[in-house]
């Protein structure tokens, strides 16, 4: 066996093709396919952007409907699920969409499904996703679940079944431009552990439930909470140097800022600092100011790196605005990359071979003696 260099978390290396997007860290820029992921966060939906990762293409306007009603039909709780979410609802919010995705009845093996039935999985986890996430936030809070809707995109959607009110239009057109911006995101943490998943044959929901474990890091999916959190401990423009200064001083991390692509500004915080500034507040005017100072300071502490403002910053910022409570920035989060973990698998599970990687061995010399008898315990 060849003894492959790689770098540390295999940091640039190509593990395999895709035709579902990328991401040019030099320049500022993703897609999906092959269209600007930005520009379709700005002009589209997610069921459009949904439709052409999982089918191929844009879809025309027939087809936006047909795929519209498709998944309307497959947002409603098996029965299964809906007598297992209160016996969940005290679990971490991704914990109970884990435990539920791995209790859902009629998975199949993508390894013994064929395309048109791995598409059909595919979406089914995609549409109930949100509904098991928005109840189990209901049931944590005493509150019925919602009942889904079938004339509401995406984003007014997760809107409606967490509160159970139609959403301010302003709300669900910003949810909506963020939503469509983190469907997918290359080769990150969560995509490539689905894809792993993927390869030996398991199910959807496997590949998804091992996803969300990943996701739920607090250097992955779980940093949106923190970015506003470290925002609102700043309190202040005029308090941003001291923090960070301080921030690395203990050796912590300033959240909401630097990613480990990206060498320029993160495409995806310069569109949610946009649709910050249209919905406007005083929160928007600290977090504008404050990631000036920040960016400046960090700039005098780190020269060299491009530490600039990433998606979560901003992030926390716009959920907030649309009326979303810390807990729930993850699981919205979770809602549209479910869509591109998806994707992922129904491409892996075009390919036969497994995802086995090799590890190079740094322990203490082996023998080729027999191990020492075990100790006997005294009598």
């Amino acid at each position: 066996m060849t003894d492959t260099q790689v770098p540390p978390g295999l940091k640039g290396v190509v593990v395999t093709t895709t035709e579902l997007g990328d991401v040019r860290g030099e320049e500022g820029f993703f897609h999906y396919r092959q269209h600007s992921a930005v520009d379709l966060a700005r002009t589209r939906t997610v069921e459009d952007v949904w439709h052409l990762l999982h089918r191929g293409r844009l879809p025309s306007p027939p087809e936006l409907a047909a795929f519209r009603a498709e998944v309307a039909a497959a947002r409603a709780l098996p029965a299964e699920l809906t007598a297992l979410l209160p016996a969940l609802a005290p679990l971490p919010p991704l914990a109970g969409l884990r435990t539920a995705l791995s209790a859902l009845p009629g998975a199949r093996p993508v390894y013994d499904a064929d395309p048109a039935e791995r598409a059909a999985d595919a979406l089914r986890v995609c549409a109930l996703t949100p509904t098991v996430l928005a109840a189990l936030h209901r049931h944590r809070r005493g509150l019925p679940p919602v009942a889904p809707r079938d004339d509401l995109d995406a984003a007014a959607h997760w809107l409606w079944l967490l509160h159970g009110t139609e959403a301010d239009p302003r709300h669900a057109d910003a949810l909506r431009r963020y939503l469509v911006a983190t469907v997918d995101h290359g080769f990150n943490a969560s995509t490539f552990t689905a894809r792993v998943v993927a390869s030996t044959g398991a199910d959807v929901p496997a590949a998804v439930v091992a996803a969300l474990g990943a996701f739920s890091g607090p250097l992955h999916g779980g940093a949106p909470d923190r970015a506003l959190a470290a925002l609102e401990e700043i309190g202040t423009p005029d308090r941003a140097e001291g923090w960070v200064r301080a921030q690395l001083a203990a050796g912590g991390r300033v959240m909401g800022f630097g990613h480990a692509v990206y060498r320029t500004e993160d495409p995806r915080s310069v569109l949610l600092r946009e649709t910050a500034l249209e919905l406007g507040g005083p929160l928007v005017d600290l977090a504008v100011e404050v990631e000036r100072r920040v960016v400046r300071t960090l700039a005098e502490l780190k020269p060299g790196r491009a530490l600039h403002a990433n998606v979560e910053y901003y992030a926390g910022v716009v959920m907030s605005l649309c009326g979303l409570e810390p807990a729930l920035f993850t699981p919205t989060f979770a809602t549209s990359r479910v869509v591109g973990w998806t994707a992922n698998v129904l491409e892996q599970a075009t390919d036969p071979r497994i995802i086995r990687p090799s590890a190079r061995y740094v322990g203490p010399e082996p023998g080729r003696r027999p191990a020492p008898p075990a100790a006997r315990e005294r009598t």
